[in-house]
C-alpha cells in the first residue's frame, strides 16, 4: 500500500490498480471500443448543444479540481475533429483550473444537455491561449473579445452512459428537495471566509455581481 493511501485515514483500501481490476472485473467490449480519439459528427453534435461543462485539471503534485463553465449552447466552440476551445468568462480570479492547466496541460470536460441522461467526456492535452483570431471569435457581450481562452486538443472522447443521471433522477422536478433548513449561500460564503460583513449586504453584492458582472447574459 502506498504512503498516499496509509494516510488516508480509511481501512481495507484496495492497493493496486491490479487488485482492483480483480475486484471490479474487466470492461465490456462496447465500453472499450467505444473511446475515439477525435471529435465525430456526433461529438460536434452534442457540444453545439450543450450549455455546461465541467472542467476536471490537476497540478503536478496531483491535487485536483473541478470547475463548472457554463454559457450559450455552443459556447464551446469546436475548432476541427481535434481541437476545441471556449473563452475564460470573468470568475473569482482564483485561477484554480487555469494555473493547473499552465503547470501540467491536461484537462478533461464533461458535457451535459439539459433534461439528457447521457453526457459526453472529452479528455486531452490543454493549454491557455491568447490567439488573436480565436478570441474574436468568442466576442459575446457589448464587442469585448475575452483576455484568455482554453483550448483542448482531444486525445479521447466518448459518451457517457446515463446510469447516474437516472439513479439521482436530477432532470426530475418532481423529484427536488425543498431548500428549506439549506443555509443561504451567502451565509456559507460568510462563515467559510469569516467575513464580519452581514449576511443581507453579501447578499446584495452577490446578487449584484449575478445581474452586472457576467461576461454574457441570458438571452444575449
Amino acid at each position: 500500500m502506498s504512503t498516499v493511501q496509509r494516510a488516508l485515514g480509511f481501512e481495507h483500501v484496495i492497493g493496486s490498480p491490479e487488485e482492483l481490476r480483480a475486484l471490479h472485473g474487466e470492461p465490456s467490449e462496447i465500453a472499450r471500443n467505444k473511446i475515439i480519439d477525435g471529435l465525430d459528427g456526433h461529438c460536434r453534435d452534442f457540444i453545439a448543444r450543450s450549455p455546461f461543462v465541467l472542467l476536471a485539471t490537476s497540478d503536478s503534485a496531483g491535487r485536483c479540481d473541478v470547475s463548472p463553465r457554463g454559457g450559450p449552447p455552443g459556447f464551446v466552440d469546436v475548432l476541427d475533429e481535434k481541437r476545441l476551445v471556449f473563452a475564460d468568462a470573468k470568475g473569482n480570479r482564483l485561477a484554480d483550473s487555469l494555473s493547473n492547466i499552465a503547470e501540467t496541460g491536461r484537462a478533461g470536460l464533461l458535457f451535459l444537455i439539459p433534461a439528457l441522461n447521457e453526457t459526453l467526456r472529452v479528455n486531452g492535452r490543454a493549454c491557455i491561449t491568447r490567439d488573436p483570431a480565436i478570441l474574436e471569435r468568442h466576442v459575446i457581450q457589448e464587442g469585448r473579445p475575452p483576455r484568455m481562452a482554453i483550448g483542448v486538443e482531444v486525445d479521447e472522447a466518448f459518451l457517457h452512459c446515463a446510469k447516474a443521471f437516472i439513479r439521482s433522477e436530477l432532470w426530475e422536478p418532481e423529484s427536488w428537495r425543498s431548500l428549506d433548513g439549506l443555509a443561504r449561500p451567502a451565509q456559507i460564503w460568510k462563515d467559510h471566509a469569516a467575513l464580519p460583513t452581514p449576511v443581507e449586504e453579501i447578499e446584495d453584492y452577490l446578487d449584484e455581481s449575478y445581474t452586472d458582472d457576467l461576461y454574457w447574459k441570458p438571452g444575449d
